[in-house]
């Protein structure tokens, strides 16, 4: 990791918690699909963040879902747990984003923003001792 690296790793984690920000608001006024969107997103963007740690990135999210789990998933790094939030997330971001007459209940999505916002700590927790 380069000091200029830095500043990117940072900035991601800012986004992450915009992210958390956003579904706040959007699971308020209703909008389930989006809500998890964001939430996808708040998990992407700190994974992005911790991956800049080891200099590692990709341009596909599939190529970070992997490097996550190769690097610090498998190695114990990161709880097994949290990788598989990160796949529930991403599977149905997938759905809700991609799958027609998709429309996720508040009540079984709801409690999705508390496991995401102890993923985003759980990753600043590390980013913050890798820098």
């Amino acid at each position: 990791m380069t000091k200029e690296t830095t500043p990117l790793i940072l900035y991601r984690l800012e986004r992450a918690h915009e992210a958390l920000q956003e579904a706040d608001i959007l699971l308020e006024q209703g909008y389930t699909n989006t809500y998890v969107n964001r939430l996808y997103y708040a998990c992407f963007y700190a994974v992005s963040a911790l991956l800049l740690t080891k200099d590692l990135s990709s341009a596909r999210h599939s190529g970070i879902r992997a490097l996550f789990y190769q690097n610090f998933v498998s190695t114990g790094a990161i709880e097994i747990e949290l990788g598989q939030l990160y796949d529930k997330l991403f599977r149905n971001r997938q759905k809700g984003d991609y799958v027609d007459f998709v429309h996720f209940k508040v009540d079984e999505v709801k409690s999705w923003f508390e496991e995401t916002r102890k993923f985003v700590e759980s990753i600043e927790t590390v980013i913050k001792k890798e820098i």
